[in-house]
């Protein structure tokens, strides 16, 4: 879309005092001021003119206005009321004649989107970034792919293979709605304030046809937290909780042909997947 200006250091400043609005950690909140790093998300996600987005937490509206910038029709989803309030101002000033749907909610508890949206671009706040994920993994059967920017240790969990030293319940969980992979790293000095974390994209690509059913995927991920609750102990103890002692668990896991003394990061999404069935 023509005639889009992005926000710069200044611009972002100047509204985050007019809304009297200090970034707190609560929330999460560090604000792109750098147009080129926004511009290297919209591409990195593969934004097409039309496509319909998701953006979660759009803070000012830097990426925001990257997207529509992209010829996107973007749905944001922010829990605070001020800068949900000023985003279609911005984006009127910045951007007039742009698609823009805001929603003043808490991205957790959203359940049906207007829209179909296929694409999920947002840098994620950092406290919630793998709950939120899910839930719109799990409440958004639309959604096809996308890019997030979320802290570095959670992006390389969510893209981790089993046997990785950092592959845990993130990993397992996400890879039930498909795959995922580190898309590059961004410099914490592109940030207003700027965190004492690293940040990493993150790509992923929904699976086809869904892995299994709602049941399913519920009994697959009790499964996946007993098993990282207690990570260093063998299967047939840390499941022993949910699978009635480590007898039963033993018999379980042999039933999926799984050796009860290996341990949770050995086993892959399918592995577990089989384990519920049984």
């Amino acid at each position: 879309m023509s005639g889009v200006a992005l926000l710069g250091p200044a611009e972002i400043r100047d509204l985050a005092q007019l809304l009297g609005v200090q970034p707190t950690k609560k929330l999460g909140q560090n604000f792109v001021v750098d147009a080129n790093t926004v511009r290297k998300i919209v591409a990195t996600a593969h934004v097409q003119a039309g496509d319909r987005v998701i953006e979660v937490g759009p803070g000012l509206g830097s990426l925001t206005l990257g997207l529509l910038e992209a010829g996107a029709k973007v749905l944001a989803i922010e829990i605070d009321k001020r800068l949900a309030e000023q985003l279609p101002r911005t984006v009127a000033e910045m951007a007039p004649g742009a698609d823009l749907t805001v929603l003043a909610e808490d991205a957790l508890r959203v359940r049906e989107l207007p829209g179909e949206p296929t694409r999920l671009v947002a840098n994620l706040p950092y406290n919630v970034s793998v709950p939120v994920l899910l839930h719109l993994m799990q409440t958004v059967p639309s959604l096809t792919a996308g890019v997030v920017m979320v802290q570095a240790e959670v992006g390389y969990r969510l893209a981790a293979e089993p046997g990785s030293k950092v592959y845990g319940s993130p990993s397992v969980k996400s890879a039930w709605y498909g795959t995922w992979r580190t898309a590059g790293t961004v410099s914490r000095q592109v940030f207003w304030p700027v965190p004492n974390v690293d940040s990493v994209l993150v790509e992923f690509v929904r699976h086809g046809e869904p892995f299994g059913t709602e049941a399913e995927r519920e009994k697959t991920f009790a499964l996946v937290d007993a098993a990282f609750a207690q990570r260093r102990k063998m299967l047939r103890q840390s499941l022993g909780s949910v699978l009635g002692g480590s007898a039963a668990a033993s018999a379980v896991l042999e039933s999926a042909s799984i050796d009860p003394t290996s341990r949770g990061e050995t086993l892959t999404v399918h592995d577990f997947a089989a384990l519920a069935r049984v």
